[in-house]
Protein backbone atom coordinates (compact mmCIF):
# COMPACT_ATOMS: atom_id res chain seq x y z
CA UNK A 1 0.00 0.00 0.00
CA UNK A 2 3.02 2.28 0.36
CA UNK A 3 3.26 2.53 -3.43
CA UNK A 4 -0.30 3.76 -3.62
CA UNK A 5 0.26 6.26 -0.84
CA UNK A 6 3.28 7.61 -2.70
CA UNK A 7 1.09 8.24 -5.74
CA UNK A 8 -1.99 9.58 -3.99
CA UNK A 9 -0.64 11.11 -0.79
CA UNK A 10 -1.81 10.34 2.74
CA UNK A 11 -5.17 12.04 2.16
CA UNK A 12 -5.80 10.27 -1.13
CA UNK A 13 -6.65 6.83 0.27
CA UNK A 14 -9.17 5.25 2.60
CA UNK A 15 -8.44 1.78 3.94
CA UNK A 16 -10.89 1.27 6.80
CA UNK A 17 -8.02 0.48 9.15
CA UNK A 18 -8.15 3.59 11.33
CA UNK A 19 -10.77 3.97 14.09
CA UNK A 20 -14.05 5.09 12.61
CA UNK A 21 -12.80 4.79 9.04
CA UNK A 22 -14.75 1.60 8.31
CA UNK A 23 -17.88 3.73 8.14
CA UNK A 24 -16.12 6.07 5.72
CA UNK A 25 -15.50 3.34 3.16
CA UNK A 26 -18.86 1.60 3.52
CA UNK A 27 -20.71 3.75 0.91
CA UNK A 28 -18.11 2.77 -1.71
CA UNK A 29 -18.68 -0.96 -1.17
CA UNK A 30 -22.37 -1.27 -2.00
CA UNK A 31 -24.42 -0.42 -5.04
CA UNK A 32 -27.43 1.89 -5.27
CA UNK A 33 -30.00 -0.93 -5.15
CA UNK A 34 -28.05 -2.86 -2.48
CA UNK A 35 -27.86 -5.93 -4.68
CA UNK A 36 -24.11 -6.23 -4.09
CA UNK A 37 -21.84 -5.58 -1.14
CA UNK A 38 -18.13 -6.03 -1.71
CA UNK A 39 -14.81 -5.54 0.04
CA UNK A 40 -11.79 -3.54 -1.06
CA UNK A 41 -8.09 -3.19 -0.36
CA UNK A 42 -8.54 0.56 -0.39
CA UNK A 43 -10.56 3.43 -1.75
CA UNK A 44 -8.38 5.60 -3.97
CA UNK A 45 -9.29 9.29 -4.25
CA UNK A 46 -7.12 10.77 -7.02
CA UNK A 47 -7.25 14.50 -7.72
CA UNK A 48 -5.72 14.54 -11.21
CA UNK A 49 -5.67 12.50 -14.39
CA UNK A 50 -1.91 12.05 -13.83
CA UNK A 51 -2.62 10.34 -10.50
CA UNK A 52 -5.15 8.03 -12.16
CA UNK A 53 -2.52 7.18 -14.77
CA UNK A 54 0.14 6.39 -12.17
CA UNK A 55 -2.35 4.40 -10.11
CA UNK A 56 -3.29 2.22 -13.08
CA UNK A 57 0.34 1.62 -14.03
CA UNK A 58 1.04 0.49 -10.45
CA UNK A 59 -2.03 -1.76 -10.27
CA UNK A 60 -1.28 -3.26 -13.69
CA UNK A 61 2.24 -4.17 -12.70
CA UNK A 62 1.00 -5.75 -9.45
CA UNK A 63 -2.11 -7.37 -11.03
CA UNK A 64 -4.50 -5.53 -8.72
CA UNK A 65 -8.10 -5.17 -9.88
CA UNK A 66 -9.40 -1.61 -10.22
CA UNK A 67 -13.09 -0.64 -9.94
CA UNK A 68 -13.86 2.90 -11.19
CA UNK A 69 -16.68 4.64 -9.34
CA UNK A 70 -18.55 7.88 -9.96
CA UNK A 71 -21.69 8.89 -8.10
CA UNK A 72 -22.52 5.21 -7.51
CA UNK A 73 -26.08 5.66 -8.73
CA UNK A 74 -26.04 2.73 -11.20
CA UNK A 75 -28.62 -0.05 -11.18
CA UNK A 76 -26.48 -2.99 -12.32
CA UNK A 77 -23.60 -3.18 -9.84
CA UNK A 78 -21.09 -1.86 -12.34
CA UNK A 79 -19.19 0.27 -9.80
CA UNK A 80 -19.09 -2.16 -6.86
CA UNK A 81 -16.02 -4.25 -5.91
CA UNK A 82 -16.35 -8.00 -5.57
CA UNK A 83 -16.22 -9.91 -2.28
CA UNK A 84 -12.54 -10.93 -2.54
CA UNK A 85 -11.12 -7.84 -0.86
CA UNK A 86 -8.35 -7.76 -3.47
CA UNK A 87 -9.62 -4.86 -5.58
CA UNK A 88 -9.19 -1.10 -5.30
CA UNK A 89 -12.13 1.26 -5.78
CA UNK A 90 -11.08 4.39 -7.65
CA UNK A 91 -13.48 7.22 -6.85
CA UNK A 92 -13.39 10.00 -9.44
CA UNK A 93 -15.22 12.46 -7.16
CA UNK A 94 -12.20 14.73 -6.72
CA UNK A 95 -11.67 15.12 -10.46
CA UNK A 96 -14.46 17.66 -10.57
CA UNK A 97 -13.21 20.70 -12.47
CA UNK A 98 -14.85 22.28 -15.46
CA UNK A 99 -11.72 22.93 -17.48
CA UNK A 100 -13.18 25.00 -20.27
CA UNK A 101 -16.51 26.30 -21.56
CA UNK A 102 -16.68 28.00 -24.94
CA UNK A 103 -20.13 29.44 -25.73
CA UNK A 104 -19.19 30.29 -29.33
CA UNK A 105 -17.93 26.76 -29.93
CA UNK A 106 -20.96 25.32 -28.11
CA UNK A 107 -18.69 23.05 -26.11
CA UNK A 108 -17.66 22.32 -22.54
CA UNK A 109 -14.73 20.29 -21.19
CA UNK A 110 -15.40 18.74 -17.79
CA UNK A 111 -13.71 16.17 -15.59
CA UNK A 112 -15.26 12.81 -14.83
CA UNK A 113 -16.15 13.63 -11.23
CA UNK A 114 -18.33 16.60 -12.13
CA UNK A 115 -21.90 16.07 -10.97
CA UNK A 116 -24.26 16.20 -13.94
CA UNK A 117 -26.37 19.02 -12.46
CA UNK A 118 -23.26 21.19 -12.15
CA UNK A 119 -22.53 20.79 -15.86
CA UNK A 120 -26.14 21.70 -16.62
CA UNK A 121 -25.86 24.84 -14.46
CA UNK A 122 -22.56 25.90 -16.01
CA UNK A 123 -24.07 25.61 -19.47
CA UNK A 124 -27.17 27.53 -18.39
CA UNK A 125 -25.10 30.37 -16.93
CA UNK A 126 -23.34 30.66 -20.29
CA UNK A 127 -26.72 30.84 -22.08
CA UNK A 128 -26.28 27.31 -23.39
CA UNK A 129 -27.99 23.97 -22.76
CA UNK A 130 -26.60 20.53 -21.93
CA UNK A 131 -29.46 18.10 -22.59
CA UNK A 132 -28.62 14.99 -20.60
CA UNK A 133 -31.22 14.84 -17.81
CA UNK A 134 -31.72 11.99 -15.33
CA UNK A 135 -33.57 11.49 -12.10
CA UNK A 136 -30.18 11.16 -10.35
CA UNK A 137 -28.63 14.26 -11.95
CA UNK A 138 -28.00 15.86 -8.55
CA UNK A 139 -25.61 13.05 -7.56
CA UNK A 140 -24.54 11.09 -10.65
CA UNK A 141 -21.21 12.04 -12.20
CA UNK A 142 -20.09 12.60 -15.76
CA UNK A 143 -17.73 9.60 -15.76
CA UNK A 144 -20.58 7.26 -14.92
CA UNK A 145 -22.84 8.88 -17.51
CA UNK A 146 -20.15 8.31 -20.14
CA UNK A 147 -19.28 4.80 -19.04
CA UNK A 148 -22.90 3.63 -19.15
CA UNK A 149 -23.88 5.67 -22.22
CA UNK A 150 -26.65 7.24 -20.15
CA UNK A 151 -30.00 8.10 -21.70
CA UNK A 152 -32.65 10.04 -19.77
CA UNK A 153 -35.69 12.00 -20.79
CA UNK A 154 -34.30 13.94 -23.78
CA UNK A 155 -32.99 11.08 -25.93
CA UNK A 156 -35.86 11.56 -28.39
CA UNK A 157 -34.45 14.91 -29.50
CA UNK A 158 -30.78 14.99 -28.49
CA UNK A 159 -29.67 11.37 -28.39
CA UNK A 160 -27.87 9.39 -25.71
CA UNK A 161 -24.59 10.28 -24.02
CA UNK A 162 -22.63 8.85 -26.94
CA UNK A 163 -24.24 11.45 -29.21
CA UNK A 164 -23.18 14.33 -26.95
CA UNK A 165 -19.44 13.55 -26.79
CA UNK A 166 -16.82 15.31 -28.89
CA UNK A 167 -13.68 13.96 -27.24
CA UNK A 168 -12.31 12.04 -24.25
CA UNK A 169 -9.34 11.84 -21.94
CA UNK A 170 -8.85 8.24 -20.82
CA UNK A 171 -6.28 6.56 -18.59
CA UNK A 172 -5.47 3.11 -20.01
CA UNK A 173 -4.71 -0.06 -18.07
CA UNK A 174 -0.93 0.30 -18.50
CA UNK A 175 -0.92 3.93 -17.40
CA UNK A 176 -0.82 5.56 -20.81
CA UNK A 177 -3.28 8.40 -21.35
CA UNK A 178 -5.38 8.89 -24.44
CA UNK A 179 -5.71 12.67 -24.61
CA UNK A 180 -8.29 13.58 -27.21
CA UNK A 181 -10.30 16.48 -25.84
CA UNK A 182 -10.76 18.35 -29.10
CA UNK A 183 -14.14 19.80 -30.01
CA UNK A 184 -14.19 19.12 -33.74
CA UNK A 185 -17.57 18.25 -35.23
CA UNK A 186 -15.90 16.78 -38.30
CA UNK A 187 -12.90 14.48 -37.99
CA UNK A 188 -12.46 11.44 -40.24
CA UNK A 189 -8.90 10.52 -39.28
CA UNK A 190 -9.17 6.78 -38.85
CA UNK A 191 -11.05 4.79 -36.22
CA UNK A 192 -13.37 6.58 -33.80
CA UNK A 193 -11.36 5.33 -30.83
CA UNK A 194 -13.27 7.33 -28.22
CA UNK A 195 -16.44 5.35 -28.93
CA UNK A 196 -14.82 2.24 -27.47
CA UNK A 197 -14.92 3.76 -23.99
CA UNK A 198 -18.52 5.02 -24.12
CA UNK A 199 -20.72 2.37 -22.55
CA UNK A 200 -17.72 0.20 -21.64
CA UNK A 201 -18.28 0.73 -17.88
CA UNK A 202 -14.61 1.21 -17.09
CA UNK A 203 -13.57 -2.19 -18.46
CA UNK A 204 -11.30 -0.70 -21.17
CA UNK A 205 -9.98 2.42 -19.47
CA UNK A 206 -10.91 5.07 -16.92
CA UNK A 207 -12.42 8.21 -18.42
CA UNK A 208 -10.98 11.25 -16.63
CA UNK A 209 -12.49 14.09 -18.72
CA UNK A 210 -14.67 14.73 -21.74
CA UNK A 211 -15.44 17.48 -24.21
CA UNK A 212 -19.19 17.73 -24.74
CA UNK A 213 -21.65 19.36 -27.11
CA UNK A 214 -23.76 22.26 -25.94
CA UNK A 215 -26.93 23.61 -27.54
CA UNK A 216 -28.79 26.92 -27.56
CA UNK A 217 -30.40 27.65 -24.21
CA UNK A 218 -34.06 26.72 -24.14
CA UNK A 219 -36.31 29.75 -23.75
CA UNK A 220 -39.81 28.42 -24.40
CA UNK A 221 -41.52 25.41 -22.82
CA UNK A 222 -44.90 23.76 -23.01
CA UNK A 223 -45.79 20.64 -21.07
CA UNK A 224 -48.95 18.57 -20.80
CA UNK A 225 -50.15 15.58 -18.85
CA UNK A 226 -52.63 13.81 -21.10
CA UNK A 227 -54.81 10.74 -20.61
CA UNK A 228 -54.83 8.28 -23.51
CA UNK A 229 -56.90 5.12 -24.00
CA UNK A 230 -53.93 2.84 -24.65
CA UNK A 231 -50.27 2.75 -25.76
CA UNK A 232 -51.31 2.65 -29.43
CA UNK A 233 -52.92 6.04 -29.02
CA UNK A 234 -49.79 7.28 -27.25
CA UNK A 235 -47.54 6.29 -30.14
CA UNK A 236 -49.92 7.86 -32.65
CA UNK A 237 -50.05 11.04 -30.56
CA UNK A 238 -46.25 11.21 -30.51
CA UNK A 239 -46.06 10.95 -34.29
CA UNK A 240 -48.65 13.69 -34.69
CA UNK A 241 -46.94 16.01 -32.21
CA UNK A 242 -43.59 15.60 -33.93
CA UNK A 243 -45.17 16.61 -37.22
CA UNK A 244 -47.26 19.55 -36.02
CA UNK A 245 -44.52 21.00 -33.77
CA UNK A 246 -41.72 20.88 -36.32
CA UNK A 247 -40.07 18.18 -34.20
CA UNK A 248 -39.98 20.35 -31.08
CA UNK A 249 -40.89 17.40 -28.86
CA UNK A 250 -38.05 16.97 -26.36
CA UNK A 251 -39.70 14.47 -24.00
CA UNK A 252 -42.55 12.00 -24.31
CA UNK A 253 -43.15 9.70 -21.34
CA UNK A 254 -45.69 6.87 -21.07
CA UNK A 255 -47.22 6.35 -17.61
CA UNK A 256 -49.84 3.74 -16.58
CA UNK A 257 -52.57 4.38 -14.03
CA UNK A 258 -50.93 2.11 -11.48
CA UNK A 259 -47.81 4.33 -11.51
CA UNK A 260 -49.92 7.41 -10.79
CA UNK A 261 -51.59 5.56 -7.91
CA UNK A 262 -48.23 4.49 -6.48
CA UNK A 263 -46.70 7.97 -6.73
CA UNK A 264 -49.69 9.78 -5.22
CA UNK A 265 -49.92 7.21 -2.43
CA UNK A 266 -46.28 7.05 -1.40
CA UNK A 267 -44.62 10.36 -2.37
CA UNK A 268 -45.57 13.49 -0.41
CA UNK A 269 -46.62 16.40 -2.60
CA UNK A 270 -47.42 14.33 -5.69
CA UNK A 271 -50.97 14.77 -6.98
CA UNK A 272 -52.98 13.47 -9.89
CA UNK A 273 -53.07 16.24 -12.55
CA UNK A 274 -56.49 15.12 -13.85
CA UNK A 275 -59.86 14.89 -12.12
CA UNK A 276 -60.80 11.35 -13.18
CA UNK A 277 -58.68 8.19 -13.47
CA UNK A 278 -57.71 6.83 -16.89
CA UNK A 279 -55.82 3.68 -17.96
CA UNK A 280 -52.77 5.39 -19.52
CA UNK A 281 -51.13 8.81 -19.65
CA UNK A 282 -48.37 10.64 -21.46
CA UNK A 283 -46.22 13.46 -20.16
CA UNK A 284 -45.06 15.41 -23.18
CA UNK A 285 -42.93 18.51 -23.44
CA UNK A 286 -42.15 20.87 -26.30
CA UNK A 287 -39.14 23.18 -26.09
CA UNK A 288 -37.51 25.86 -28.21
CA UNK A 289 -34.54 28.22 -27.95
CA UNK A 290 -36.80 30.99 -29.28
CA UNK A 291 -38.73 32.69 -26.49
CA UNK A 292 -41.41 33.93 -28.86
CA UNK A 293 -42.38 30.49 -30.15
CA UNK A 294 -46.04 29.87 -29.21
CA UNK A 295 -45.46 26.35 -27.94
CA UNK A 296 -48.29 26.35 -25.42
CA UNK A 297 -50.79 27.39 -28.08
CA UNK A 298 -49.41 24.81 -30.49
CA UNK A 299 -49.61 22.07 -27.86
CA UNK A 300 -53.19 22.98 -26.92
CA UNK A 301 -54.29 22.91 -30.55
CA UNK A 302 -52.58 19.56 -31.11
CA UNK A 303 -54.23 18.06 -28.03
CA UNK A 304 -57.63 19.45 -29.06
CA UNK A 305 -57.28 17.74 -32.44
CA UNK A 306 -56.22 14.54 -30.71
CA UNK A 307 -59.32 14.74 -28.49
CA UNK A 308 -61.47 14.85 -31.61
CA UNK A 309 -59.66 11.78 -32.94
CA UNK A 310 -60.07 10.05 -29.54
CA UNK A 311 -56.29 9.68 -29.19
CA UNK A 312 -56.60 11.80 -26.03
CA UNK A 313 -59.30 11.46 -23.36
CA UNK A 314 -58.40 14.45 -21.18
CA UNK A 315 -55.39 16.71 -20.67
CA UNK A 316 -53.87 19.30 -18.37
CA UNK A 317 -51.47 21.83 -19.87
CA UNK A 318 -48.91 23.39 -17.53
CA UNK A 319 -49.70 27.08 -17.00
CA UNK A 320 -46.44 27.89 -15.27
CA UNK A 321 -43.20 26.35 -14.06
CA UNK A 322 -44.88 25.11 -10.89
CA UNK A 323 -47.32 22.99 -12.93
CA UNK A 324 -44.51 21.70 -15.13
CA UNK A 325 -42.41 20.75 -12.10
CA UNK A 326 -45.40 18.93 -10.58
CA UNK A 327 -45.85 16.84 -13.74
CA UNK A 328 -42.17 15.88 -13.72
CA UNK A 329 -42.15 15.15 -10.00
CA UNK A 330 -44.86 12.57 -10.56
CA UNK A 331 -42.89 10.95 -13.37
CA UNK A 332 -39.48 11.02 -11.68
CA UNK A 333 -40.67 9.61 -8.34
CA UNK A 334 -42.24 6.47 -9.82
CA UNK A 335 -39.13 4.34 -9.04
CA UNK A 336 -39.10 5.50 -5.41
CA UNK A 337 -42.85 4.90 -5.12
CA UNK A 338 -42.34 1.36 -6.41
CA UNK A 339 -39.65 0.75 -3.82
CA UNK A 340 -41.85 1.98 -0.99
CA UNK A 341 -44.77 -0.14 -2.15
CA UNK A 342 -42.90 -3.45 -1.80
CA UNK A 343 -40.83 -5.91 -3.79
CA UNK A 344 -40.32 -5.27 -7.48
CA UNK A 345 -38.75 -7.01 -10.47
CA UNK A 346 -37.17 -4.49 -12.83
CA UNK A 347 -36.45 -4.71 -16.56
CA UNK A 348 -34.80 -1.89 -18.52
CA UNK A 349 -35.73 -2.77 -22.09
CA UNK A 350 -36.16 -1.12 -25.47
CA UNK A 351 -38.03 -2.07 -28.62
CA UNK A 352 -38.80 -0.10 -31.81
CA UNK A 353 -41.21 2.73 -30.98
CA UNK A 354 -43.91 1.41 -33.32
CA UNK A 355 -43.73 -2.00 -31.61
CA UNK A 356 -44.34 -0.70 -28.08
CA UNK A 357 -48.11 -1.29 -28.04
CA UNK A 358 -47.86 -4.92 -29.19
CA UNK A 359 -44.96 -5.57 -26.82
CA UNK A 360 -46.96 -4.28 -23.86
CA UNK A 361 -50.00 -6.32 -24.91
CA UNK A 362 -48.04 -9.57 -25.21
CA UNK A 363 -46.01 -8.93 -22.09
CA UNK A 364 -49.13 -8.07 -20.10
CA UNK A 365 -50.85 -11.30 -21.16
CA UNK A 366 -47.86 -13.39 -20.13
CA UNK A 367 -47.69 -11.71 -16.72
CA UNK A 368 -51.43 -12.14 -16.12
CA UNK A 369 -51.19 -15.82 -16.97
CA UNK A 370 -47.96 -16.60 -15.12
CA UNK A 371 -47.40 -14.11 -12.28
CA UNK A 372 -50.66 -13.83 -10.34
CA UNK A 373 -48.91 -12.19 -7.38
CA UNK A 374 -47.42 -9.43 -9.56
CA UNK A 375 -48.73 -6.17 -11.03
CA UNK A 376 -47.22 -4.72 -14.19
CA UNK A 377 -45.83 -1.18 -13.93
CA UNK A 378 -44.70 -0.35 -17.48
CA UNK A 379 -43.55 3.22 -17.94
CA UNK A 380 -40.75 5.15 -19.57
CA UNK A 381 -39.35 7.05 -22.49
CA UNK A 382 -41.74 5.91 -25.20
CA UNK A 383 -40.30 8.54 -27.53
CA UNK A 384 -37.14 6.44 -27.90
CA UNK A 385 -38.63 2.99 -27.28
CA UNK A 386 -37.23 2.56 -23.75
CA UNK A 387 -39.63 1.02 -21.21
CA UNK A 388 -39.08 0.20 -17.57
CA UNK A 389 -41.12 -2.98 -17.73
CA UNK A 390 -41.39 -3.65 -14.01
CA UNK A 391 -43.52 -5.83 -11.79
CA UNK A 392 -44.56 -4.93 -8.25
CA UNK A 393 -45.80 -7.48 -5.76
CA UNK A 394 -49.58 -7.45 -5.49
CA UNK A 395 -51.21 -6.39 -2.20
CA UNK A 396 -51.06 -9.25 0.28
CA UNK A 397 -48.51 -11.22 -1.76
CA UNK A 398 -45.57 -12.86 -0.03
CA UNK A 399 -42.51 -10.72 -0.81
CA UNK A 400 -39.98 -13.56 -0.71
CA UNK A 401 -42.10 -15.82 -2.92
CA UNK A 402 -42.67 -12.99 -5.38
CA UNK A 403 -38.98 -12.07 -5.63
CA UNK A 404 -38.11 -15.75 -6.08
CA UNK A 405 -39.82 -15.54 -9.48
CA UNK A 406 -37.12 -13.22 -10.81
CA UNK A 407 -35.31 -15.69 -13.11
CA UNK A 408 -38.32 -17.12 -15.00
CA UNK A 409 -39.91 -13.67 -15.28
CA UNK A 410 -36.69 -12.11 -16.56
CA UNK A 411 -36.21 -14.90 -19.06
CA UNK A 412 -39.72 -14.61 -20.47
CA UNK A 413 -39.55 -10.82 -20.79
CA UNK A 414 -36.07 -10.74 -22.28
CA UNK A 415 -36.95 -13.50 -24.74
CA UNK A 416 -39.95 -11.44 -25.80
CA UNK A 417 -37.70 -8.40 -26.19
CA UNK A 418 -35.44 -10.46 -28.46
CA UNK A 419 -38.45 -11.49 -30.56
CA UNK A 420 -39.16 -7.79 -31.15
CA UNK A 421 -35.56 -7.05 -32.13
CA UNK A 422 -35.06 -5.05 -28.92
CA UNK A 423 -32.49 -4.71 -26.16
CA UNK A 424 -32.56 -6.09 -22.62
CA UNK A 425 -30.44 -3.13 -21.47
CA UNK A 426 -31.64 0.18 -22.85
CA UNK A 427 -29.89 2.71 -20.63
CA UNK A 428 -28.58 1.17 -17.41
CA UNK A 429 -25.71 -0.86 -18.83
CA UNK A 430 -24.56 -4.40 -18.05
CA UNK A 431 -22.44 -4.12 -14.91
CA UNK A 432 -22.32 -7.30 -12.90
CA UNK A 433 -26.06 -7.92 -12.93
CA UNK A 434 -26.50 -8.58 -16.65
CA UNK A 435 -23.28 -10.31 -17.68
CA UNK A 436 -25.18 -13.56 -18.17
CA UNK A 437 -27.83 -11.82 -20.24
CA UNK A 438 -25.19 -10.41 -22.59
CA UNK A 439 -23.71 -13.89 -22.96
CA UNK A 440 -27.16 -15.24 -23.80
CA UNK A 441 -28.41 -12.63 -26.25
CA UNK A 442 -25.36 -11.14 -28.01
CA UNK A 443 -24.22 -12.88 -31.17
CA UNK A 444 -21.05 -15.02 -31.04
CA UNK A 445 -19.31 -12.61 -33.41
CA UNK A 446 -20.23 -9.63 -31.23
CA UNK A 447 -18.98 -11.36 -28.07
CA UNK A 448 -15.76 -12.41 -29.78
CA UNK A 449 -15.08 -8.83 -30.89
CA UNK A 450 -15.77 -7.52 -27.38
CA UNK A 451 -13.34 -10.02 -25.84
CA UNK A 452 -10.71 -9.24 -28.46
CA UNK A 453 -10.92 -5.52 -27.67
CA UNK A 454 -10.89 -6.18 -23.93
CA UNK A 455 -7.75 -8.33 -24.17
CA UNK A 456 -6.00 -5.82 -26.41
CA UNK A 457 -6.58 -2.89 -24.06
CA UNK A 458 -6.47 -4.74 -20.74
CA UNK A 459 -4.41 -7.92 -21.20
CA UNK A 460 -4.01 -8.45 -17.45
CA UNK A 461 -7.72 -8.02 -16.77
CA UNK A 462 -7.34 -5.38 -14.04
CA UNK A 463 -10.07 -2.99 -15.23
CA UNK A 464 -13.42 -3.55 -13.50
CA UNK A 465 -13.08 -7.34 -13.40
CA UNK A 466 -16.29 -9.35 -13.72
CA UNK A 467 -18.26 -6.53 -15.31
CA UNK A 468 -19.77 -6.52 -18.83
CA UNK A 469 -17.66 -9.38 -20.25
CA UNK A 470 -17.20 -12.67 -18.40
Amino acid sequence: MSGLERILGAQGMLTGGAPGSAADIEPYLRDQRRLYHGRALAIALPRTAAQVSELLAFCNSHRIGVVPQGGNTGYCGGATPDESGRQIVVSLARLNRIRRLDPLDYSIVAEAGCVLARIQRAADEAQRFFPLSLGSEGTCQLGGNLSTNAGGVHVLRYGMMRDLVLGLEVALADGRVLSSLGTLRKDNTGYDVKSLFLGAEGTLGIVTAASLKLFPKLQAFAAAFAAVPDPRAAVALLAGLRETSGDSVSSFELIPRIAVDLATRHIPGVRDPLDAPHPWYVLCELTSPRAADPLEELLEHSLAAALQEKLVLDAAVARDERDRAAFWKLRETIPEAQRRDGGSLKHDISVPVAAIPEFIERGSRWIADNVPDGRLVAYGHVGDGNLHFNLNQAPGADRAAFLAREEPVKRAIHDLVRDFGGSFSAEHGIGRLKVGELERYASPVELDLMRTIKHALDPNGILNPGKVIA
